[in-house]
C-alpha cells in the first residue's frame, strides 16, 4: 500500500445554530473572508498612517477613508468572484438555469473574477475620491497574501480544488466520490496532491514574504512595483500549480483527461493558467514602468 495521508477529519462548519427557523452556519471559508478582510483594512490603516513610507512623505488617503475602500472590495469581491465563475468555468450551466447564479452559497467563485471586481472597485473609490490609483493598488496588493492563504487552507479543509492523483508520501485521500473517482486505483485509495496547500504556501507565504521584504526596501515610493510584483507572483504561482490540481469537471473528457482549454501538441494550458497569463504580463509591465 502506498505511503499517503488519510483527510482530517474536520468539519465544514465551525458553528451552526438555528434562528428563526433557520440554521445558521459559520463555516471556514467565510471566516476566511472575514479574517482577511479585516486584517488586510487594519493593515492599510495603519500604512496610511506612515507617511514616510510614500512619494513625498505623504500617504494617499487619510486612515479614516479606507472603511468606505472595505465596502467597496467587499462588493467587489463577491460580485466579480462569482461573476468570474459564471462567465469562465460554467457559462453554459448559468445560461440555461440563471436562477442559479445568486446561490452563491452553495460554492463557486473565482479568484480571477474577484481579481477583476476588486480593480473595478478599487478605480471607483480612487475617482469618487480623488486618490492616486497606483499607490492604492500598492497597498491593496501588500495584503492580498493573507486572504489568498486563509482561503486555499479554507478549500482544504472544505476537501475542494484537489489536485490530480499521486502517490507521493504526502498526497491526501481526499473524501467523496468525486475525488475517488481516479483511473487505475483500488476504490478508497485514491490520493492527491493536496494542491490548496501547495496555493496557500506559494500564493499566501511565499508572495507575502517577497513583498514584505520590498516595503522594507522603499518599495512604496516606487508606484506600481508592489502591484507588479503581486501579479507576477500569483500569476506564476498559479501557473506552476495548475500542473499539479485537477481541473473543472465540466473541462474534462475522454479525449483531454486533463482539462486543458488551450491544447497544442504535447501541450496544453487549464483555464488558471491561460487567466494568470495577462496577469503576468501585466506584473511584469507595471513593475518595469515603476523603475523609470
Amino acid at each position: 500500500m502506498q505511503a499517503v495521508l488519510s483527510f482530517p477529519d474536520i468539519s465544514n462548519e465551525i458553528i451552526s445554530f438555528p434562528i428563526l427557523g433557520f440554521n445558521f452556519a459559520l463555516r471556514w471559508y467565510a471566516l476566511a473572508y472575514l479574517v482577511g478582510l479585516i486584517a488586510g483594512w487594519r493593515i492599510v490603516v495603519s500604512l496610511m498612517r506612515r507617511q514616510s513610507l510614500w512619494p513625498g512623505d505623504v500617504a494617499p488617503m487619510e486612515p479614516k477613508r479606507v472603511e468606505d475602500l472595505l465596502t467597496a472590495i467587499i462588493i467587489g469581491v463577491i460580485l466579480g468572484g462569482r461573476l468570474g465563475f459564471v462567465l469562465f468555468y460554467r457559462p453554459d450551466y448559468y445560461l440555461g438555469n440563471p436562477g442559479e447564479i445568486l446561490k452563491v452559497w452553495e460554492g463557486g467563485m473565482s479568484f480571477h473574477g474577484g481579481f477583476l471586481g476588486v480593480v473595478i472597485a478599487g478605480l471607483w473609490f480612487c475617482w469618487r475620491h480623488k486618490v492616486p490609483a497606483l499607490q492604492l493598488a500598492d497597498a491593496m496588493a501588500l495584503v492580498a497574501p493573507i486572504g489568498l492563504f486563509l482561503g486555499r487552507v479554507a478549500n482544504f479543509v472544505n476537501a475542494e480544488l484537489w489536485g490530480r492523483p499521486s502517490d507521493l508520501p504526502w498526497a491526501v485521500i481526499f473524501p467523496g466520490e468525486a475525488a475517488q473517482s481516479c483511473p487505475d486505483t483500488q476504490p478508497g485509495l485514491c490520493a492527491r496532491h493536496p494542491s490548496q496547500l501547495y496555493e496557500a504556501g506559494l500564493e499566501g507565504l511565499a508572495l507575502g514574504l517577497v513583498l514584505i521584504w520590498l516595503l522594507r526596501r522603499g518599495a512604496l515610493k516606487q508606484p506600481g512595483l508592489i502591484t507588479g510584483a503581486f501579479l507576477i507572483g500569483y500569476g506564476l504561482s498559479r501557473f506552476v500549480v495548475e500542473i499539479f490540481r485537477q481541473a473543472d469537471a465540466q473541462f474534462i473528457t475522454p479525449e483531454n483527461p486533463l482539462g486543458h482549454v488551450i491544447q497544442l501538441t504535447g501541450f496544453g494550458l487549464s483555464m488558471g493558467q491561460l487567466l494568470s497569463l495577462p496577469m503576468i504580463a501585466a506584473g511584469v509591465w507595471l513593475a518595469m514602468r515603476s523603475r523609470k
